[in-house]
């Protein structure tokens, strides 16, 4: 390009020296070459290529589609069933594998290293944390306590019974038994979906074991009611009356037969239907069956006749025993808790105990099994607290200590939700009920965890 510019300029100057000096030389050009000259001036200042075609367009950016997938579409992939020629092959490896699958599935079986453990696809749940907290303002106001808690055979329902355990002369005073459902919509914790009017204070709680309305209270006066709490008119099924065979105490607990002894507590054998264990106010606690042959001794006239169905005593606590609890997960095993603070461990093959934990320098009020942990349990005690107790982390101090009351007023009563295993319910002095969500390694077994346990009572009987 440079080189083009200077040759027109060398040839500009040769015909301007051209038409100035030699002008004679310039006429005598013809009008022809005259045009060249020109034309190839005109070319060279114009321009040296080709024009540029060039278009102005509203928006300066190249168009775009956003699509919801980045990614090239999927090819669908056609599974195509194995051909004829494929099946004798296919039959020939499974019969070479055959032998090396069932001895691996046998070893499988005879392995106990997952003894126990149950998958649990339920949400981690890491704390134990209170759900709610129920109550009924009339029975609170009187002062009466929760005196026993129960849960339904559906694990829905929790009711309470209202009542008081220190002495005076309230034991005619009005009471009450109060139901929560607690898978209603629209739960009101100071208002239950059942009430019943009691003529005398509720000592203990129980539900039928299949029929989930039906609750049956021991009262104060020595009478046993039976209630439908599904009948809201008039759900009172049947009462015992106050006859000669009647019970002439007020009815703690619900032992099947009767006996001379102050029984203040009673747990059934989950392995034998006949075999139960009380527990007295002397703080023995006695082995005892529902097939005994041998009379019992009565002071009193009775139209039935009575057994003695007391077949062994163990070793005391300190004071009158409050609860008694049979192991769901070992037929020789049971807890008792009473006056002294002290949980005993026992096994039904000796008289002394396994092991004596003190857990509280005031009374314990009620200790349970876990239904789905066989190294955890319960207790309620008289400073305001519910202790748990794993016995695989330590069998001398509790896992967790929750406090149920915060001016230390006594937790009365306990009680482990056998269909919803999460929840653990808790009756207090003052007159609150609370349902606690236990985290989840309160109700996850672990593996191994009953042969632990078996060998705790091992131990023991050796």
């Amino acid at each position: 390009m440079l080189r083009l510019k200077g040759r027109r300029r060398k040839l500009e100057a040769k015909m301007r020296r051209w038409q100035r000096f030699r002008p004679e030389l310039w006429a005598a050009v013809g009008s022809k070459n005259r045009e060249r000259w020109t034309d190839l001036r005109d070319t060279e200042k114009s321009c040296q290529t080709s024009s540029i075609a060039t278009a102005s367009a509203s928006a300066q950016a190249r168009n775009h589609v956003d699509a919801q997938v980045q990614t090239e579409a999927p090819v669908p992939v056609s599974v195509q069933p194995p051909s004829r020629d494929d099946i004798p092959r296919l039959a020939a490896f499974l019969r070479r594998v055959e032998a090396m699958v069932i001895r691996e599935l046998n070893k499988n079986w005879q392995s106990h290293a997952f003894d126990g453990f149950e998958v649990n696809w339920t949400e981690q749940q890491q704390m134990v944390s209170c759900l709610y907290t129920l109550g009924y303002p009339p029975a609170q106001a009187q002062g009466l306590h929760v005196t026993g808690i129960s849960w339904n055979s559906t694990g829905s329902v929790v009711a309470c019974a209202y009542g008081r355990l220190d002495h005076g002369d309230w034991g005619t005073l009005k009471s009450f038994v109060c139901a929560w459902n607690l898978d209603r919509r629209g739960l009101c914790p100071r208002q239950p979906s059942a009430v019943v009017e009691v003529p005398s204070a509720v000592l203990c709680l129980a539900f039928h074991p299949t029929q989930p309305s039906h609750v049956a209270g021991g009262l104060y006066s020595g009478e046993v009611l039976v209630w439908d709490l599904s009948r809201l008119e008039d759900p009172l099924l049947w009462r015992t009356g106050l006859m000669d065979d009647t019970h002439t105490d007020p009815v703690s607990q619900h032992p099947r037969g009767e006996t001379e002894v102050g029984a203040t507590a009673v747990a059934f054998s989950s392995f034998d239907p006949r075999l139960f264990i009380l527990g007295t106010e002397g703080g023995f606690p006695l082995k005892c069956s529902l097939a005994a042959r041998e009379a019992a001794l009565t002071r009193m006239p009775s139209s039935v006749p009575l057994r003695a169905p007391a077949e062994f005593t163990f070793s005391p606590h300190g004071g009158p025993i409050y609860s008694v609890s049979c192991s769901p997960f070992h037929r020789n095993l049971f807890l008792s808790a009473g006056t002294d603070g002290h949980v005993h461990l026992y096994s039904m093959l000796q008289a002394p105990p396994l092991t004596s934990l003190q857990l509280s320098l005031k009374y314990l009020f009620a200790v349970r099994w876990s239904p789905v942990r066989p190294l955890v349990f319960a207790a309620a005690s008289g400073e305001g607290d519910v202790q748990l107790f794993d016995l695989q982390k330590s069998s001398q101090k509790p896992t967790v200590l929750i406090k149920q009351t915060q001016d230390e007023s006594p937790v009365y009563c306990l009680e482990f939700n056998s269909q919803q295993t999460q929840l653990l319910a808790a009756g207090d002095a003052q007159g609150t009920v609370k349902v606690w969500q236990l985290s989840t390694e309160f109700t996850e077994q672990g593996p191994r965890e009953a042969e632990d346990l078996d060998r705790l009572a091992a131990e023991v009987a050796t």
